[in-house]
């Protein structure tokens, strides 16, 4: 059997309409809409419902149900689907688009039940998906036609009377297990009157216990003749509707009729606490209205579902529009809409406490009441004083910045900010810290980062820095557009007050900033700590959006460390940690990351599969939503796939927003990309301009990887006509991957080594490379790049050689080419004299790991990690492991002071 997601459950027996449902059933079609329709209370929905568990086994990727009776945005029916369906949305984007890709291939059924008061953009919504998607099938309940093409309308019939007396005499055997059930006659009224509409019918029989059957059916006879003449302005069945709850309701006693009227604003549904609330309107005190509850229970007018852990109530669509009718009729409206306010406004401080230890939890409760809390915000924004609903809407950013409603409350904040334009207040900081939180994610660009600044200028000028903590972060994130320095010392000085305030997810979040700041600046050590410092603490608490940041790039400061098994599983856990968001900006930003990690091991089916799910979501969008490095991790595919053309395409792809191409807008990372595309296209010149550009721009100074890769990009160009000019460049690149770690440069240093040195007729040396390489690789966990075979004495000459290399650990192959290069100055004492290697080796003795951990760590043996101790202690006339830490610690310092982006400079 297929999977069956949404459906209510139904909390009473379904009688009956077998008929129906076999009818109904067989018009059931993929590519096609049937839509059932008919007044309210007719029994549509739980027809649908039926038609959902019947048909199961038939559609192979399951059966979803998508509710909108508490839908009151039609914007929104594209993205409740989209929840329905497991389908991650960008926040600033048409949902529809991504939702028919997602449905593209996948065969199975969707009922988009009561859709009426959104018909436009429920009908928009379907016509786009069946358009696209010729093997989903959609059911619909309107009361009246969608008016889509291909559309099959099917009128729900009244029930047969055989199947109305059994649904009548089954509703009052449960309901009054005492009641004279023997006058068949009577009900035989009774369903006749009332038109043997299924809702009219639980509604009577709500009243055996107190009325006799032939009471009900006399006491009937009033209203229903109003049916027999007069002006039929209605159907006659919804008519008939409308007098059945009219005469239940005059038979409601006044605490009942009180209560009633009040439940209408709640939607789609109430607890008893709410209930006791309502007494502080007047009148009923709560335990009457608690007695009366249990009365409209019975007498149908309200369903309670006890399948939770809470117990919740809540009234069909018709009936609660008939509801708020009693209660504009009894002028208690706005006293009840307020006081529907206050309870919601509420509900965020009584749950604040799980936004520090389970943010999950939060986002679920929150989310349950969320119909309500969105109704209560545009009731408290209109109110003369918005002060309440301003409060509230503040109170939900977190919602809104984690989930796919972020358009929504990007636009229910900036309403609730221009209401309080006037106002120096803490309540504004806080309106403007949650707007820019909001937009964080829902609208990427800058406007986030001046609304933050705004938001804690404002709360400093009002004596509450507390009301734009929040905000810190995005800050600090916003300064790495002005550079490294100031972004770090910028989220260092908000972790440090968000610590002494106790305020965690801001400490952690700034914490995760700082390393990203040094993931960029090339110093994967000080990154790493940072971020095992705050991503457990992110995960524990269920901050998922921070979290799958975090551990996304703490797998590319693992990978580039050359910890690429390590840097593979963190990328799968930022993953795992984004999807339950189902946002396309988080959910795809992780599996790019992941995607790179495999293209970087050489597994390029994997890193394909990585990616398909976003591609397959953001397939024929016109703009794209904002996914980090999407297309230069397609590029990246494309050129391991040995497509250069496709490359370069996919990478002035990330530049798009611009009016005219200029790759001084894209990210460094994608320009060393282009121009590798560039160079293997044969578009030398263009790739030596962009590279000669990307040498001179400040931000290369501050990323020794980048800078590194400039000299071996431009080294590559230089392989055929200036020899000795790419060695120079090669050298002086491997010099910068070893002064800073990078394991991967490193390797594919040593590799452009190799084959240019075979290009020289340099084979012994060119082979020993490539043999060190390979081993490299294989200890990394990546795939071997080979020379291109030779034959003859040169061919076995190079197979001696790479035999030779593989023996040969990363640091002395390093150590190998240089000496093959020929003589280095390098300074006979101090840190600066020190080899690769020796670096290497000394770091991590003073990070206290023992000889045979660090030959472990290095692939090297313990006798060699003794003798490069041995030169370590010479060169830096230290005598021990204690005083070689306290030199480090000292170096450490003294670039701190002279580098505040924390990036370790050579030497």
């Amino acid at each position: 059997m297929s999977d069956v997601r949404h459906v209510p459950a139904e909390l009473s027996s379904f009688v009956g309409r077998a008929e129906e449902l076999t009818a109904a059933g067989e018009a059931v079609a993929a590519g096609r809409v049937l839509t059932l329709t008919g007044p309210g209370g007719c029994g549509k929905t739980r027809l649908a419902m039926r038609l959902c568990r019947a048909a199961s086994g038939a559609w192979p990727d399951g059966v979803f149900w998508v509710g909108l009776e508490q839908e009151t945005d039609g914007g929104q029916v594209g993205r409740r689907m989209a929840a329905a369906l497991d389908v991650p949305l960008p926040a600033d984007r048409d949902p529809v688009p991504v939702l028919a890709a997602a449905l593209r291939e996948r065969e199975l059924l969707v009922v988009v039940d009561n859709c009426e008061h959104v018909l436009d953009d429920a009908a928009g919504v379907v016509a786009a998906v069946l358009a696209e998607c010729p093997r989903v099938a959609v059911v619909a309940t309107s009361r009246s036609r969608l008016g889509v093409p291909g559309e099959r309308v099917w009128p729900v019939p009244p029930m047969r009377l055989a199947d109305a007396l059994e649904l009548f005499l089954e509703r009052v055997r449960s309901g009054a297990p005492d009641a004279d059930r023997t006058a068949e006659s009577q009900a035989r009224r009774i369903c006749d009157r009332l038109d043997r509409l299924p809702l009219a019918l639980e509604l009577a029989a709500g009243w055996a216990g107190a009325l006799s059957l032939a009471q009900i059916a006399d006491s009937l006879s009033a209203p229903y003749a109003l049916l027999d003449g007069g002006a039929r302005t209605t159907p006659f069945r919804q008519r008939t509707l409308q007098a059945s709850m009219s005469w239940s309701h005059d038979l409601l006693d006044d605490d009942e009729r009180v209560l009633f009227r009040r439940a209408g604003v709640f939607e789609p549904g109430f607890t008893a606490d709410a209930v006791t609330r309502l007494a502080e309107l007047g009148g009923p005190g709560a335990g009457r209205l608690l007695r009366a509850l249990r009365g409209l229970i019975d007498k149908s007018l309200v369903v309670a579902d006890t399948t939770g852990p809470v117990a919740r109530y809540r009234m069909l669509g018709v009936v609660r529009a008939y509801a708020l009718d009693r209660l504009a009729a009894a002028r208690e409206e706005s006293a009840a809409r307020d006081l529907h306010l206050d309870v919601h406004a509420s509900l965020p401080v009584e749950l604040a406490p799980l936004l520090e230890t389970d943010k999950d939890a939060w986002r679920a409760r929150l989310g349950a009441a969320y119909p309500n809390v969105r109704a209560a915000i545009e009731w408290g924004l209109s109110r003369p004083d918005p002060a309440l609903g301003r409060r509230l809407a503040a109170d939900c950013a977190w919602l809104w910045h984690l989930e796919g409603r972020g358009a929504e409350g990007a636009a229910l904040l900036r309403r609730a900010a221009a209401l309080g334009a006037d106002e120096r207040s803490p309540l504004q900081a806080r309106v403007l810290a949650a707007l820019a939180l909001v937009l964080n994610t829902a609208e990427p660009g800058i406007e986030a980062f001046e609304v933050a600044r705004a938001a804690r200028e404002l709360a400093a000028a009002a004596g509450a820095p507390e009301a734009a903590r929040p905000a810190g972060p995005l800050i600090a994130l916003g300064l790495l557009a002005t550079g490294l320095p100031e972004a770090l010392a910028e989220a260092r000085a908000v972790r440090e007050e968000a610590v002494r305030a106790g305020d965690g997810f801001v400490a952690d979040s700034a914490e995760a900033i700082a390393g990203l700041v040094h993931v960029l600046g090339d110093d994967y050590r000080r990154a790493i700590e940072c971020f095992e410092r705050a991503v457990e603490r992110l995960v524990a608490r269920g901050d998922r959006g921070v979290a799958s940041f975090a551990l996304g790039w703490w797998a590319l400061a693992a990978a580039r460390s050359g910890a690429l098994e390590r840097a593979a599983e963190l990328a799968g856990r930022a993953v795992e940690t984004a999807e339950p968001l189902r946002d396309l900006h988080w959910t795809g930003s992780a599996r790019v990351v992941l995607a790179e990690i495999r293209i970087l091991q050489g597994r390029l089916n994997e890193a394909a599969a990585a990616l398909e799910p976003v591609d397959r979501l953001i397939d024929g969008l016109g703009r794209l939503p904002f996914i980090t490095g999407w297309e230069r991790c397609q590029a990246m595919l494309a050129l391991g796939h040995d497509r250069p053309g496709e490359a370069v395409e996919w990478c002035w792809r990330e530049g798009r927003w611009q009016e005219e191409p200029d790759a001084a807008w894209l990210a460094p990372d994608t320009q060393l990309v282009l121009a590798a595309a560039l160079r293997r296209t044969g578009e030398a010149a263009a790739a030596t301009r962009l590279l000669d550009a990307l040498s001179r721009s400040p931000v290369t100074e501050r990323m020794p990887r980048v800078r590194a890769g400039v000299l071996d990009e431009l080294a590559l160009l230089s392989h055929d006509s200036d020899p000795e000019r790419a060695l120079r460049l090669h050298h002086e690149a491997l010099r910068i991957h070893a002064d800073h770690d990078l394991v991967l440069g490193l390797v594919a240093g040593l590799e452009s080594l190799a084959l240019l040195d075979l290009r020289r007729g340099a084979v012994r040396t060119a082979g020993v490379l490539a043999g060190a390489a390979e081993r490299a690789r294989a200890n990394l966990g990546a795939a071997p790049r080979p020379l291109p075979a030779a034959d003859g004495a040169e061919g076995r000459e190079l197979r001696a050689a790479v035999e030779r290399g593989r023996a040969m650990d990363l640091a002395a192959a390093v150590a190998h080419a240089t000496r093959a290069r020929g003589p280095r100055r390098r300074p006979d004492s101090g840190w600066a004299s020190l080899t690769p290697a020796e670096r290497s080796v000394a770091g991590l003795a003073a990070e206290g790991l023992s000889n045979p951990e660090i030959a472990a760590r290095l692939f090297v043996s313990r006798g060699t990690v003794k003798t490069h101790l041995a030169h370590v202690y010479a060169k830096l006339q230290v005598a021990n492991r204690t005083e070689l830490a306290r030199a480090t610690a000292a170096r450490d310092r003294n670039e701190d002071e002279h580098a505040e982006d924390g990036v370790r400079r050579p030497g």
